[in-house]
């Protein structure tokens, strides 16, 4: 297929499909393993979604003014009306929905004829319900946020049976000054939406919200911004330039970021590789190739240090943690620290800010914030985090119902007794 994240190929009979995905979703229920003909990003998606029940509904999490304020303070309420402006037509003309979801899954705004409305209820696809991946399983807004990418989600693709007779294509949307996932714009519909004119739609109209979101929030000339949460490799933006960098210079540059008063290339080299024994004149030519990727304004020797103002995101969450913020710090964690680095000094640097933004979100016994720590990457096989989740929920409450599951397996899987694990989950 020449797109992957289009649901049919050229000519496809779409019932065909449905039946082919159908009997794939069945094997995958009963066995745990999913056939070839299933979609990479599907079959990673049903993977992700295994513990949830598949007649399970999505949970609301914000009702009435608790929604209504949260909207209010969302950055994507500004471009609200351009969203529809684009796609009113669609969500208006008696066979189609659009949504709008924060970076979380949480649905701000369902739009469309009330006939379709009353449909998507049945289903919870209502506003304030969580539709990201640990909570709705495979749908189009929840898997672009999981995989930062716009995609379709065709019929029996979808993980919960109940949301089966929908197709739906989802765009992520950016914060176009910080690069943060900000939340994702979607149109659901019939099996009729599985085409590339309505995932090039939902791409087109994400590209005019962040468009829009720069022109009301210009840059700073002259500031840069590293982002470095979630990416095995590092991305600058200055002004409008964007330069990604390689695994090496990434771990450089954060770690300059981290010690802003400067640091030795003796130094770096024992963050970098953790041998004294390094010959220094390795650590000066990565130095000097930074320098030429970053450019001479940005980085100072003698000691080695960033001029200027750079910003991080992942300064923006320790910041957001020293001002008692932690559900500010959590909408601000995109992910783990160059997951993929094993430089000592970063790796330090990784385990320090995922242990202080674990800690505040378990201080907060907040079941919406450690909801959202367990769908992290850091979160999900955190044991504590799972069963502090099952405490704070009422018996009976689907999420409840989920947080019990993963604390089964994760107690198996880490050989824990029976009575330590029931106890300390509340059960």
């Amino acid at each position: 297929m020449a797109d992957p994240w289009l649901a049919l190929e050229l000519g496809a009979d779409p019932a065909e499909r449905i039946a082919q995905v159908a009997a794939a979703h069945e094997a995958f229920l009963t066995v745990g393993a999913a056939p070839d003909r299933v979609r990479d990003v599907v079959r990673r998606s049903w993977q992700r979604s295994a513990l949830l029940d598949p007649e399970a509904t999505a949970p609301v999490d914000l009702t009435d003014d608790a929604l209504v304020d949260y909207r209010a303070a969302h950055p994507l309420a500004r471009v609200l009306p351009l969203f529809r402006d684009l796609l009113g037509g669609i969500a208006f003309d008696g066979a189609h929905l659009m949504a709008i979801c924060d970076a979380h899954g949480r649905l701000l705004w369902v739009e469309g004829h009330p006939g379709v409305l009353r449909r998507a209820e049945a289903m919870n696809f209502v506003p304030g319900a969580r539709w990201d991946e640990a909570h709705a399983g495979t749908n189009a807004p929840g898997t672009a946020l999981a995989v930062d990418h716009s995609v379709q989600i065709f019929a029996t693709e979808h993980f919960s049976r109940r949301v089966q007779r929908w197709t739906c294509a989802a765009a992520p949307i950016h914060d176009p000054r910080t690069g943060r996932l900000l939340g994702a714009v979607d149109i659901t519909g019939g099996d009729h939406l599985a085409n590339p004119q309505s995932l090039a739609l939902v791409r087109a109209t994400a590209r005019a919200a962040e468009a829009e979101l720069a022109a009301d929030r210009p840059l700073e000339p002259g500031v840069a911004t590293v982002l470095a949460l979630g990416r095995d490799e590092a991305e600058l933006r200055v002004d409008r330039r964007r330069v990604r960098l390689g695994r090496r210079h990434s771990e450089l540059l954060v770690l300059l970021l981290e010690h802003p008063e400067g640091r030795s290339g003796e130094q770096l080299g024992l963050d970098l590789y953790g041998d004294d024994r390094l010959h220094p004149v390795t650590v000066r030519a990565e130095l000097s190739r930074l320098r030429r990727a970053l450019g001479p304004e940005l980085l100072d020797s003698r000691p080695y240090r960033l001029r200027g103002t750079v910003r991080a995101d992942f300064r923006s969450v320790t910041a957001l943690l020293d001002r008692g913020d932690p559900a500010g710090a959590l909408d601000a964690y995109t992910g783990p620290l160059l997951p993929a680095s094993d430089a000592p000094g970063v790796a330090r640097l990784r385990r320090f800010i995922d242990g202080q933004l674990r800690a505040a979100v378990l201080a907060t016994a907040d079941p919406a914030l450690l909801a959202a720590w367990t769908a992290t990457p850091a979160g999900t096989d955190d044991l504590a985090a799972w069963q502090a989740l099952a405490r704070t929920l009422p018996p009976g409450a689907p999420r409840r119902s989920l947080a019990v599951a993963r604390i089964h397996q994760l107690a198996r899987e880490y050989g824990l007794p029976r009575a330590t694990w029931l106890q300390r989950s509340g059960n």
